[in-house]
Parts: C-alpha cells; sequence; structure tokens
C-alpha cells in the first residue's frame, strides 16, 4: 500500500513539474500590447557602456540600438525570461541597467528588434518575429547602426 501511494505521489509532483513545458507557445514573457503611455526610464548611454560589461563593441552598438527605439522595445517580450527572476516587463528594462550587456538574448532581440524598425515594421510584427525565435540568426560580431 505504502509502494502504491508513494507512486501515486511521485506521479503527481511530476505531472505539476512538468507542467511548466506543456505548451510553450503559451509561454510568452512579459511586454506592453501598445506604446508607453508616460515616458520611460532611460536606457543607458554616453559614459554609462563602458567598464566590465561593456567590454565588446556589439554590447555598445545594442545599447545605442536599444535607445534608438525604445518605445519599439517597451513592446517586446524578452526570451531570457527576465520577467520571472528579475520583473522586467519588457525588453526595453534590459537596457535600464547593465543585464542587456550580458544577456546574449536580449542583446539579439535588441538588435533584431532595431533592424526590424529600419525596414519599416510595426512593433507587432516585430514581436511576432521574435516569437517565432527570427532573433535567433541575429549576427552580434555584425551588428551596426
Amino acid at each position: 500500500m505504502k509502494r502504491i501511494l508513494g507512486c501515486i505521489a511521485l506521479g503527481l509532483v511530476t505531472m505539476v513539474a512538468s507542467a511548466q513545458w506543456s505548451n510553450p507557445s503559451e509561454d510568452i514573457p512579459a511586454y506592453n500590447a501598445s506604446a508607453p503611455a508616460k515616458p520611460l526610464p532611460p536606457v543607458l548611454s554616453g559614459n554609462q557602456l563602458t567598464g566590465v560589461y561593456f567590454s565588446h563593441p556589439y554590447q555598445v552598438t545594442a545599447y545605442k540600438m536599444a535607445a534608438a527605439i525604445p518605445a519599439v522595445l517597451h513592446q517586446q517580450p524578452c526570451y531570457c525570461h527576465c520577467d520571472r527572476e528579475m520583473r522586467h516587463n519588457s525588453l526595453h528594462s534590459c537596457f535600464e541597467g547593465t543585464h542587456g550587456a550580458a544577456c546574449s538574448t536580449c542583446m539579439r532581440e535588441a538588435v533584431y528588434a532595431y533592424q526590424q524598425t529600419k525596414k519599416g515594421q510595426t512593433p507587432a510584427q516585430i514581436r511576432a518575429g521574435i516569437e517565432r525565435g527570427e532573433w535567433q540568426e541575429v549576427d552580434l560580431l555584425n551588428a551596426t547602426m
């Protein structure tokens, strides 16, 4: 009887633990559906783009791109899932501090959003591309403004 109850308990724990992987299409990180209603916190810039977090040119480039399109980034999810651990509410949040410089996901998504904005894509179209994983094709080493 103890074995049966143990197996049932183990099965329930397994089901609960695996629920987080049940439907990845519903696991879209936090973002804002529309443009910001009030001014956003600034993206790091200028002399803030130096030091240990900015040892590679592509890190600085990603921040400059992010600063050029803050309202677009405000409407994008970040697939490093920093909304869970850091309580970020969009991709813009990643560039308000140094998190974006330490995370290739954030940088690639920001570069992707910048490039797509320059091609005339709307924030909603960019978000759809990010959700499809198109940002994963971004080559940070060759990203230029």
